[in-house]
């Protein structure tokens, strides 16, 4: 850190307090407790960084501007945020004024990482007070801390509060007004090779000054030792991963077989019920047979949003992003953009829009423009048909099943494409400097059950929502255009060779018949560009239509008897890299500010798909 000359400032009368401290040190939450209803929002000059203050009397009954500056670990800014706070606080910022006082604010319940950035701070030579917050959570985790001694060790007062309670608020007020007597010193030179030397320097003031740690602190420490081992670490990490994919289908067996006999029995009831027309078609071939087929996977989707939350409500999901950092340093991404992937394997749509927490904006396009890669739910009801179709249900070893393996190798294929495509576009399109990464390890806890079940009830309301309406429409589409004309009387080929869907499918056939696909395929390939698991909707209503009325099987023993196995394995193939949803790329453009980021990704992941399903065709062709 550099001083510079400072720029001329607004004219103000109350004396500038800086609200500053880590992203998630409750800093946000003290300045409303403080401020109330009294605050101002707006931006700074020139950028979309927000920009809180308000006006608030001190004991005395001066008043004073409470300034709320961006979440930041370090004031040698990676971000436009931690830019904005360090350009504040060295008086460098346009329109701005420099503060007269600081107000630290620190998580007791993880100091050492905290006190860095105060000792960083307090380089600045502007008068400062701490609030060391969060105590309450301190004491529920058996850590105790001597704030006396702290102040005694930086020379500053150090006020316990809790601020989502307001506790503290008003001997933090009177420390504040007692400081802004002071006058302000000359900020200390600081160079990034300093961090290291703070950082030393805070472990050694946090251990002086915590009396007992609690034993949630040192249990999270004993796992830590274990779980981010660079040996047993990954390879734990990796086993949590292969047995959540094999219960993925071992557990949702049962269920999904209560689906299909629900969906099996209104079948027969409308076939009963009513005589032989369009609307018994429209009911049975369309409705039923379309929408039932990927609502039978509800049990499947479930099961994975359920190892998800766990995985997060227990705070190892923060451990398995910091697990990734250095896989994805060797790709030139790091563990920032973890979170946002993983959240792209429910959907990439909010996987996507969690990219904005990323600083680097070449970091952040590249994390969006693979996000795809990853295998988003609506993939599932694809891969499981296709397994459930052509992959035996035996046992490779013990309790490790084959169609649990392969699954688990689809997903896996879809993380090693999206690592190998970051790394082509870090060195290419969004060439940029190594990142950096910088993170805070919650204490583990057991999951809150009750939180747990509510999101599944969420994600499985927003499931059933989307088959109630994107994919039955896009289902009775298909079946209207694959439904009409009617064939000749004497027609010598199947109905739907005549219809509408037929001449599209016709038309697309000999692009995709080089990498193995058929017709039926050909037909489904459009519709699927609303949904992805809408092709296993439009599968069954083709083949449902192309059925005799007496023939009641699934759509995986209607695959077993038309596709050969190449055939299939190409069809995964294509999926593991498939354009996305339409949605998404809306969502793209919405990011990125326009049209050429969503075409260039839905390019070049029709590429890859196109190329993998080809290749799969071939080598299985020759060794099958």
């Amino acid at each position: 850190m550099n001083v510079e000359t400072p720029v001329a400032a607004r004219t103000r009368q109350a004396p500038l307090v800086a609200v500053i401290g880590h992203p998630n040190a409750g800093k946000t939450s003290l300045f409303n407790a403080l401020s109330g209803a009294r605050q101002k929002v707006g931006n700074y000059p020139g950028v979309t960084v927000e920009r809180k203050s308000a006006e608030l009397p001190l004991p005395s009954g001066a008043r004073i501007e409470l300034l709320d500056l961006p979440g930041c670990y370090s004031l040698v800014p990676r971000s436009l945020d931690e830019q904005v706070t360090r350009d504040t606080l060295l008086g460098l910022q346009p329109g701005e004024s420099r503060p007269d006082a600081l107000l630290i604010v620190t998580d007791a319940t993880n100091l050492a990482a905290h006190l860095r950035f105060a000792l960083d701070a307090l380089r600045l030579g502007i008068p400062a007070v701490m609030a060391l917050n969060r105590m309450d959570m301190a004491a529920r985790d058996g850590i105790a801390i001597d704030s006396a001694a702290l102040a005694a060790r930086l020379g500053i007062p150090v006020i316990e509060t809790v601020a989502v309670r307001k506790r503290g608020l008003a001997d933090l007020l009177a420390a504040l007004e007692s400081r802004l007597k002071l006058p302000a010193a000359e900020p200390l030179p600081f160079t990034p090779a300093d961090t290291r030397a703070l950082g030393r320097e805070a472990r050694t003031v946090a251990r002086a000054v915590t009396l007992s740690e609690g034993s949630v602190r040192l249990a999270s420490r004993r796992l830590d030792a274990v779980l981010l081992h660079p040996v047993a670490g990954p390879v734990i990490l990796a086993a949590i991963l292969f047995l959540m994919f094999q219960a993925v289908f071992s557990w949702a067996e049962a269920p999904m077989g209560w689906i299909e006999s629900v969906i099996a029995w209104a079948q027969g009831l409308v076939g009963t019920a009513l005589p032989d027309s369009v609307f018994r078609s429209f009911l049975n071939d369309g409705i039923l047979a379309g929408v039932g087929a990927v609502v039978v996977f509800l049990p499947q989707i479930l099961i994975l949003f359920a190892f998800i939350l766990i995985l997060e409500g227990s705070g190892y999901m923060v451990r398995a992003a910091f697990l990734m950092d250095r896989l994805m340093a060797s790709v030139g991404l790091n563990g920032a953009a973890f979170i946002p992937l993983l959240s792209s394997f429910a959907c990439a749509i909010p996987g996507i829009m969690a990219a904005r927490t990323i600083p680097d904006e070449k970091d952040r396009l590249t994390t969006i423009l693979i996000a795809p890669l990853m295998t988003c739910s609506a993939r599932l009801p694809v891969y499981a048909v296709i397994i459930a179709a052509f992959i035996p249900a035996q046992s490779v070893w013990g309790p490790v099943g084959l169609q649990g393996l392969v699954l688990f190798i689809l997903y896996f294929a879809g993380i090693v494409g999206a690592m190998l495509a970051a790394l082509v576009l870090k060195r290419t399109v969004t060439k940029g400097p190594p990142p950096t990464f910088l993170m805070e390890m919650p204490s583990y806890q057991l999951p809150a059950w009750r939180d747990i079940l509510y999101g599944l009830w969420i994600r499985a309301g927003a499931f059933l929502k989307r088959a109630g309406t994107i994919i039955m429409g896009v289902t009775i589409a298909l079946w209207a255009l694959a439904s009409f004309p009617a064939p000749p009387e004497n027609a010598e080929r199947p109905a739907i060779e005549y219809t509408i869907a037929g001449r599209i499918g016709h038309v697309i056939e000999p692009l995709v018949r080089p990498i193995g696909f058929n017709h039926e395929i050909a037909m489904t390939l459009l519709p699927a560009m609303a949904a992805r698991e809408v092709a296993v909707a439009s599968l069954a209503t083709i083949y449902a239509l192309d059925a005799d009325e007496e023939d009641t099987s699934s759509l995986v023993e209607r695959l077993q008897g038309g596709w050969p196995l190449a055939t299939a394995l190409a069809f995964l193939a294509w999926f593991v890299f498939a354009p996305q949803c339409l949605s998404t790329l809306a969502v793209v453009r919405r990011e990125t500010g326009g049209w050429k980021w969503p075409l260039f990704m839905f390019a070049y992941l029709t590429a890859l798909a196109y190329i993998a399903a080809g290749l799969t065709f071939h080598i299985a062709s020759a060794l099958l």
